[in-house]
This record gives C-alpha cells, structure tokens and sequence, in this order.
C-alpha cells in the first residue's frame, strides 16, 4: 500500500484536527449544526463501462467508506450535463478547463455518481483529499469529466490531476500541521466555488469540504476578482490560525443564517462569514 493510501485511510479513522479545527471546537460561541457534509461526486464517460468500475478503483471507493450511488447513475446521456457543467466551471484558475473538456461533456454516453459518507468535522479534511484521490483514479480508469456536485464545481482533467497531485505532495513534504494546511488548500481548491454573485454579496460555496465557515464579500467593496483574493486569504488565515482568532483579529462575526436549507449539500453546518464594504 503506497503511503499516501495508508495515511488518507488512517486519517479517516484517527484524525487529529489541525489547530484551526481543534480551536474552534470548543471556542465559537454558536454551536454548529448537527448537520454533516457529504460530497457528491459526479462522473461522466464515454460507454457504460463507466458505472463498472476496475476492481482497484472499486476497492479505495470502499476502503475510504464511499459507494457508488446506483439510483442515479445511468448507462445513458443525462441532457442536462451541457449546462450543469456550463455554469459549474471554475472560472478562477486560468484554462480550468478546455474545449477538450467541454466536448467531453457533450458527447458523454454514461453518468456515475459516487457518495461519500456524512463526515465528522475533524475528519472532513482526510476525506475530501480521499475524495479527490478518488477522482484521480476514476480520470486514470476512463471518465472523461468530473463535477463535485455538492458544491457545483467543475475543472478539467488536467486541473483535476494538478490538485490531485498539489495534494499528494503536501501529504509527502510537510508534517503535522504543516501536512493538513497543504492537503486541505488542494482540497478547497478543489471542491469549493468562488465567486458566486449573490444580491449583496460574492459569495463562496463549499467550504465545509475543509471545515471552514463560507466567506461572503460585500460587492460594493469591488470587483469579483479582488473578492475572490480576499477570499482566499480569509480561508487561509483561518486554516493556520483558527475561525476564533481570525475573526477576532479581523473584528468580523460568524453568522449561522444562510440560504441553503440543512438537507441542501450546499448547507454549511460551520456558518458565514460575512466582510461588509
């Protein structure tokens, strides 16, 4: 078993929680919601090969306590892949994706989702990096797109390999805390979409993939692309140093009211932070 394997399957089980998480446990004021993510992995090929997995990508499916979700894959085009994808690129990173991609999308013959389990807070971490291992896999076994569906986000398959691979090497390079705040960058770049426009604010979706409330920025503070950088270093500060400390450094609150309803994957049981102008 290769090392990141071992590490990803242990981190499941025993977690330790790196101090942004571990601090906040018991330092927020507001409880969090009972509510636990869970990623929801979408996966488009070209035959229905794709809902057959090889017995080596089936195996880590569920070692890490995924399954594949047989009542909504299908051996057949969904039509409304073209504008699903078409709204969920990530249009942060530059050439996220390509026209290779896009293509792919449209001529898809099979849709394969795969469902992660409801994921403790200090384990979210170790299983979105095991979700995006699972990805890497599906890429290299035949899927020819991947969406992670619970925050609506798309890259193509070389952006998808690129995290894949920014997260393997955090996991090979750093240790302790050091380890957890490279592996869950590459997992919030991964799984997160930003900059969605709301009436008042740009806002952030997905989050919670890394254990981090969502940051909302005033559009009157400017222009999406300097949202999204605020964004970033919001998430940053509270990965390295903690929700509490970085709010309060910041004199910024934690607010639970949000749009999504608990039973929407897009919910964020950790809540919103919102930067006013």
């Amino acid at each position: 078993m290769d090392p990141i394997r071992r590490h990803l399957l242990k981190a499941a089980g025993l977690f330790v929680a790196s101090r942004a998480f571990a601090n906040d446990q018991q330092g927020m004021s507001m409880q969090p919601s009972s509510v636990r993510p869970r990623h929801v992995l979408c996966f488009l090929g070209k035959n229905d090969a794709l809902l057959h997995p090889p017995k080596a990508v089936e195996k880590t499916i569920a070692d890490f306590g995924f399954e594949i979700d047989r009542t909504y894959s299908q051996g057949k085009p969904d039509p409304h892949m073209a504008q699903s994808f078409g709204v969920c690129w990530d249009r942060v990173f530059p050439k996220a994706w390509s026209a290779t991609d896009e293509a792919a999308v449209i001529n898809h013959k099979a849709v394969l989702y795969v469902l992660s389990p409801r994921m403790d807070r200090d384990k979210v971490v170790a299983y979105s990096a095991a979700a995006l291992r699972i990805v890497e896999e599906m890429i290299e076994a035949g899927a020819t797109a991947v969406k992670g569906e619970s925050a609506g986000v798309a890259h193509g398959l070389e952006r998808w390999r690129s995290l894949g691979d920014q997260a393997r090497k955090g996991a090979q390079t750093s240790q302790g805390l050091g380890m957890t705040l490279a592996v869950a960058k590459a997992c919030r770049l991964a799984f997160a979409k930003r900059p969605l426009a709301g009436d008042r604010y740009y806002e952030t979706v997905g989050y919670h993939f890394v254990g981090l409330p969502e940051v909302y920025v005033a559009k009157s503070r400017g222009n999406e692309w300097s949202a999204v950088m605020l964004m970033e270093e919001i998430a940053n500060a509270m990965a390295e140093h903690g929700i509490d400390a970085t709010l309060r450094d910041r004199k910024l609150t934690l607010s639970r009211e949000q749009d999504y309803a608990e039973n929407d994957f897009k919910f964020n049981p950790y809540g919103i932070v919102r930067i006013e102008a």
